[in-house]
């Protein structure tokens, strides 16, 4: 199956018709970008090789970032790297990228690794992640289809099926987060209605009030893992 968390919605009902027709028992979703990719120059997803400005996870489909850093202007590619980055010095960085760029210098991660080092000197590299995370995000598309795929799971889901949700910055984690406290919820009918008139059932039971994160022992062992965070909810049989 080729397809990302946008499609898994329409993917996965065909096979669970044959398979497992009252829905899924249990559905993990990892929201982190692999390691391997990560790790792979020619891929553009790190500032620590020199590679194209890349960036996407299907290379066959959709811009890449390059693409997308020559059509924004200041104030789209300010309020990306505001918003998907949560970038300190956004304005900064985005008009030492596009002097890179007008200039004929943003081709690839060691040019826009040094556009950002000029802009933000010694905060250059927690900067870095934050920008190439913001430029990952967009070209992705990763929250709209995380979006999607959240909407679509109390259906997916066998009644007491329990989706897991691991997320790795607080972007993801805030709509994992808003999305099943939303689904436990029953009646929203304003409080002064002596009746419900709604009809709003809720179809999840919450499991992790708060986020789970990794020990100590645990991010000794895989230190990429000590931003993750892990959600989980239960389709409650009722609805």
């Amino acid at each position: 199956m080729h397809v990302d968390f946008r499609g898994l919605p329409d993917a996965l009902p065909p096979i669970l018709a044959e398979r497992a027709p009252d829905g899924l028992a249990g559905l993990l979703l990892d929201l982190g970008v692999s390691s391997m990719q990560l790790d792979t120059a020619q891929r553009g997803f790190s500032y620590r090789f020199d590679a194209p400005l890349d960036m996407r996870m299907d290379r066959s489909a959709g811009e890449s970032a390059a693409d997308l850093l020559r059509r924004l202007d200041h104030d789209g590619l300010r309020r990306l790297l505001r918003e998907l980055g949560e970038s300190r010095a956004a304005g900064r960085v985005a008009r030492a990228m596009l002097a890179a760029r007008d200039a004929g210098g943003l081709a690839s991660t060691t040019d826009l690794r040094r556009a950002v080092e000029r802009a933000v000197g010694r905060e250059a590299t927690a900067e870095l992640s934050r920008v190439f995370q913001a430029l990952r995000i967009a070209v992705n598309d990763e929250l709209g289809a995380l979006d999607t795929l959240l909407a679509a799971l109390p259906d997916l889901l066998a009644p007491g099926g329990v989706a897991a949700v691991i997320s790795y910055h607080s972007l993801e984690d805030r709509r994992v987060k808003q999305s099943f406290r939303l689904e436990s919820r029953g009646c929203v009918c304003p409080p002064e209605l002596p009746v419900c008139v709604c009809g709003r059932v809720a179809r999840f039971e919450l499991l992790t009030p708060r986020a789970l994160k990794p020990e100590a022992d645990e991010i000794a062992r895989n230190p990429r893992a000590r931003s993750a965070r892990l959600r989980a909810a239960r389709r409650r049989s009722s609805c």
